[in-house]
């Protein structure tokens, strides 16, 4: 495996170096898993895309792209409404 130098902040260095060295990990080792976890926006699509089919097939629900929004909105409101509590 061949390495990269990536340029972030110091202080964004330190605290993920904290945070590796909390989980007993190096920082790069802590990095390359992150890397492993998490999604890209293709595979994040592909996801949503297939559990849309699903729940389709199994329920039958297949919202429109305008009831996604409105579904999206409602609960973007109720969120921020919870936050303001």
């Amino acid at each position: 495996m061949s390495d990269a130098n990536v340029r972030i902040p110091k202080e964004a260095k330190d605290r993920l170096a904290a945070i590796a060295a909390a989980e007993g990990l190096s920082l790069r080792a802590y990095l390359a898993r992150l890397a492993e976890t998490l999604l890209t926006p293709g595979e994040r699509a592909e996801r949503a895309e297939r559990a849309r089919a699903a729940l389709k097939e199994r329920t039958g629900y297949a919202p429109t792209a305008e009831q996604e929004r409105d579904l999206d909105g409602e609960l973007d409101r109720r969120l921020a409404q919870a936050a303001g509590r």
